[in-house]
């Protein structure tokens, strides 16, 4: 089934191709000949889908396997992960009244910000990727859904390398996750971020602001402000999170402004940025690219 969903321009499907393809998880998702394709699982139903340009001003989606029932939700969910919503801009203008954004946001007039299939799936990339680099978490992620995920039931011996699909809560409640390779408090979180949604399977849903989303996810034990903050900006789509300690952000604006920047000096410096802090990050966060470990680690 051949799907489109429109976007307003401009939309920087290179960089957001980009972004996705240094995350993929190997047997769960990849980038092929600039096509972004990952396994689904929807109550119990295994499916496969791709996305790319399509014609005009909308992406091109396609669905192999998944419940047709499903397709609203499916099409919600991607809306979502490419940030289709989103007005460019309304973005721009604002950030580019701070002359670094305005350079920035005329090079990359259409840049979004990533969201993610699931929420859950979010979370436990953002714990895996705690204070290690994009390379290393992503192969992390790679043993966890090898070991923990289900074969995929619609793989297709064509399709580019997808075998499974994302484990559920219920299978990393239960699992001693440290084996993979990872620090065991680092485990212990996954598990209780696993348990977390069973517990409350709107944990990781939008709640009435970003304050009361940062704070109920700071309740999750493991869970820091960065963490929090992620999962604020690509989950929660709270387009003013902002994860002021992020070392590529700190990073990024040293290599900007030409000298050493502070966490501190960061989060003063992104009230310029308000009420789309999100935004300015990813516009940081993309201007590193080419640098090594850039960028943070999920």
């Amino acid at each position: 089934m051949k799907l489109l969903l429109e976007y307003r321009p401009p939309f920087d499907w290179p960089a957001l191709l980009g972004f996705l393809s240094a995350r993929a998880i190997t047997g769960m998702e990849c980038v092929v000949d600039g096509v972004y394709w990952r396994s689904i699982n929807l109550k119990g139903v295994h499916g496969v889908l791709s996305v790319r340009p399509g014609v005009g001003d909308a992406l091109e989606v396609t669905v192999r396997g998944a419940d047709p029932a499903s397709i609203p939700q499916i099409l919600l969910r991607l809306q979502r992960m490419f940030d289709l919503a989103a007005d460019p801009h309304t973005i721009n203008r604002q950030l580019a009244l701070d002359p670094l954004m305005a350079r920035l946001t005329a090079t990359r007039p259409g840049l979004r910000v990533p969201g993610t299939w699931d929420g859950f799936e979010l979370a436990i990339r953002a714990v895996l990727g705690q204070q290690i680099t994009v390379g290393a978490a992503i192969r992390l992620a790679g043993k966890l859904v090898a070991q923990y995920g289900e074969p995929l039931r619609s793989a297709d011996p064509q399709l580019p390398g997808l075998t499974h699909v994302f484990p559920e809560p219920a299978v990393l409640a239960g699992a001693d996750l440290a084996t993979l390779g990872m620090p065991k408090s680092r485990g212990r979180t996954s598990s209780g971020v696993a348990q977390a949604l069973l517990d409350d399977p709107s944990v990781f849903e939008p709640k009435a602001n970003l304050n009361e989303g940062i704070a109920r996810l700071l309740e999750l034990h493991g869970i820091g402000d960065w963490t929090a903050q992620y999962i604020a900006i690509r989950q929660m789509r709270e387009v003013d999170a902002f994860p002021s300690g992020d070392v590529g952000l700190i990073n990024a604006l040293a290599a900007l402004e030409g000298g050493p920047v502070t966490a501190r000096q960061l989060l003063h410096r992104a009230e310029a940025w308000r009420p789309w802090r999100a935004y300015a990050a990813q516009q940081l966060w993309t201007s590193l690219r080419g640098i090594s470990g850039y960028a943070h680690s999920s």
